[in-house]
């Protein structure tokens, strides 16, 4: 069994080289692809290179599409491929817990993974406040690549869009919930999200939430048209974060463990 990790980052410097190195050793290889960056992202994910003994091998991609293609080549190898978003930070030590549960088979028969998430709002000394998962939707990426035979295009991003192929007895429906099973005080697979925080000094200020990489490249006729008659109609564009991520109450939970060599501060993160 291998686990391969894929990075897709744009404009990330904030929290791109925390949310690499907390799932870098989880991984037996870490594909790193920076679609145009213009801030420090670049420089970060080289320098990770640099000092990672040849697991991070780092990508330029044009088009957040070359993402999908490094990857697909693994399909029918007895591989998990980990997505991670350079705003989704893991807990390393319970991503150490969780591969040796990967390697007993426990999951050989799951398509995909789902697991806790903390949609962050405000990130403290050792604690962070946000929306928890369940009841808010997990947004985690670990796909079973041993289930599939392929996974052709056209795919606009690593694991999404295109057609998988699966093998006899897996299919889509294979998805399994960690999250709503387990607490996130006993999970081995979570995340903290700080999708709501700024994660650049070039995200314009005062422009709402950072468009996802879907929402941009996934343009049509009828979306142009139906926001085009919202807005003449005088109707708030909506806001995806807010109805995605930041349902149920606000919570406070102590994040010591995302940040295993700052303390209990969330310094240190670029």
């Amino acid at each position: 069994m291998k686990i391969v990790g894929i990075l897709l980052a744009k404009n990330e410097e904030r929290f791109v080289k925390r949310a690499v190195k907390n799932a870098l050793g989880f991984c037996d290889e870490f594909l790193a692809v920076d679609n145009g960056s213009t801030d420090r992202t670049t420089e970060i994910l080289k320098s990770l290179e640099a000092s990672s003994a040849g697991k991070l091998k780092y990508h330029h991609a044009s088009h957040p599409r070359v993402s999908h293609d490094l990857i697909a080549g693994y399909a029918g190898t007895p591989t998990w491929i980990f997505g991670v978003d350079a705003d989704e930070i893991y807990d390393p030590a319970g991503l150490e817990r969780f591969r040796r549960r990967l390697e007993s088979g426990e999951f050989d028969r799951d398509w995909c993974l789902f697991g806790n998430v903390l949609n962050v709002r405000h990130l403290g000394e050792g604690f962070a406040e946000g929306h928890l998962a369940p009841p808010c939707r997990s947004m985690t990426k670990l796909y079973n690549f041993s289930a599939i035979h392929a996974w052709k295009g056209p795919c606009l991003e690593r694991l999404h869009g295109g057609r998988v192929d699966f093998r006899e007895g897996y299919g889509d429906h294979l998805r399994r919930d960690l999250h709503q099973g387990v607490s996130w005080e006993e999970a081995d697979f979570r995340c903290l999200h700080v999708c709501f925080l700024p994660r650049s000094p070039v995200d314009a200020r005062g422009r709402g939430p950072r468009k996802n990489i879907m929402d941009m490249y996934n343009w049509s006729l009828r979306k142009a048209v139906g926001g085009l008659w919202g807005r003449l109609r005088g109707r708030p564009e909506i806001d995806w974060k807010e109805q995605r991520y930041g349902r149920g109450p606000l919570v406070k939970r102590d994040v010591a463990a995302f940040f295993p060599d700052d303390g209990r501060t969330p310094g240190g993160l670029c």
